[in-house]
């Protein structure tokens, strides 16, 4: 008896390493899907993903860039979220996810969605032409003052977090962000092309969107909503609040998330891969170069952090009258 009780624990024992040995991993192609059209700021970040991935052997199975504009994000989120315990399917996530559904353009509260991974947080800018008579955010609100419609905005999407970070600045110098003519494009190069073409007159955007124009001599950035100048390439550009304009927001932050109901195992496998992403020199140096913070945090740090962040977008957004309270999740 004692030898067959030994026999069964040194049998349980090697199932158990076994199972261990086992560890899940991708066994079809694994899906990153990009809630912004090809060719814009998003979806260089998760192409550049996609290349670290297969380059450093991350990933067994192919993966795929997959690119589904449109409706604020929400198609890009609902595609995800139909694919419920499947950890094939990654979502690029903007904090549009929140203002989605505080908006009321989304039934679909951010909890119905595991999060991965934080990958950075950046500023929204924003930016004219390079001749344009505006030279600064003094300008801006003059001419906005005058006639709010004169000026017409690009961006990639209402009560995302550069819209909400251009509403609160026109807010604060005493402008009813309701009445600010934008017009939303697929990607914010596609609303820097359009500045360039002179058929808009600005663009709220991130600064990473806004970095290649400016480079070309195309585009100047007027004002960052950042707390202090950035060093590099923004060294030169004010802060909204030394030019007298609450320029705070939501943060502009990128991150990961999966389908509801994967399991911690699947989690942990996701948390393991993007810490060797963000530790890859093929992922810091356009992130240097573009001076975009290296905020990196594990699901749990995230889950947190998006907490706090869904409150804070929650009260601004209702601050500035975009909420929908009686759609969204109380």
């Amino acid at each position: 008896m004692v030898i067959a009780r030994i026999l069964a624990a040194g049998l349980a024992l090697a199932i158990a390493c076994g199972a261990y040995a086992q560890a899940w991993k991708p066994t079809k192609p694994v899906e990153v899907v990009v809630p912004t059209a090809a060719g814009g700021a998003n979806d260089a970040v998760a192409r550049t993903i996609q290349k670290i991935m297969q380059d450093d052997k991350l990933v067994p199975t192919p993966v795929l860039v997959m690119n589904k504009p449109g409706g604020n994000q929400t198609l890009a989120t609902s595609y995800v979220h139909l694919h419920p315990k499947d950890p094939h399917y990654l979502l690029y996530s903007t904090s549009q996810v929140f203002s989605a559904e505080i908006t009321g353009l989304s039934q679909m509260h951010y909890t119905e969605l595991t999060p991965i991974t934080l990958l950075m947080t950046e500023y929204t800018v924003i930016s004219v032409k390079a001749d344009s008579p505006i030279r600064n955010m003094k300008d801006l609100v003059t001419q906005l003052k005058a006639d709010p419609q004169s000026i017409a905005f690009g961006m990639v999407s209402r009560g995302g977090s550069n819209h909400v970070g251009l509403s609160q600045a026109v807010k604060s110098a005493g402008i009813d962000p309701k009445r600010l003519k934008t017009i939303v494009f697929k990607t914010n190069t596609e609303s820097y092309l359009g500045l360039a073409g002179g058929h808009l007159h600005a663009v709220a955007s991130s600064a990473t969107a806004a970095q290649p124009f400016v480079q070309q001599g195309t585009v100047r950035i007027i004002g960052i909503g950042a707390p202090q100048r950035q060093p590099g390439p923004l060294a030169n550009v004010p802060t909204m609040k030394e030019q007298g304009i609450d320029g705070r927001s939501v943060t502009n932050w990128r991150g990961i998330f999966a389908p509801k109901g994967i399991t911690p195992q699947q989690v942990t496998y996701w948390d393991d891969v993007f810490a060797k992403i963000v530790a890859d020199d093929d992922w810091k140096k356009p992130l240097d170069q573009n001076n975009l913070a290296r905020f990196h945090l594990h699901s749990r740090e995230f889950a947190k952090f998006l907490e706090t962040e869904y409150s804070v977008s929650r009260a601004i957004l209702t601050e500035l009258g975009f909420a929908n309270l009686a759609a969204s999740r109380q």
